[in-house]
């Protein structure tokens, strides 16, 4: 699964760089201002869609993922 390239888009927020999705795996990919890159499992299409539109990335970030979905360190 490492070897999967994802898209990302770059987004406006403090701690989040970017993020990316791959909808037939639901795989989310997110890039931290630190350069820390992790890769949740089974996130809802609707969920990456909710992201980019949220007003604030990070809050939604950490309300709705960050604890809900597992995830594996990607680079």
């Amino acid at each position: 699964m490492n070897n999967l390239a994802i898209d990302r888009v770059s987004i406006e927020s403090s701690s989040l760089a970017s993020v990316g999705y791959h909808r037939g795996m639901e795989l989310l990919e997110v890039e931290f201002k630190s350069g820390a890159l992790y890769r949740y499992e089974n996130v809802p299409g609707h969920l990456y869609d909710e992201l980019l539109s949220a007003e604030s990335k990070g809050a939604f970030f950490n309300t709705c993922i960050r604890n809900f979905f597992r995830f594996l360190r990607a680079g």
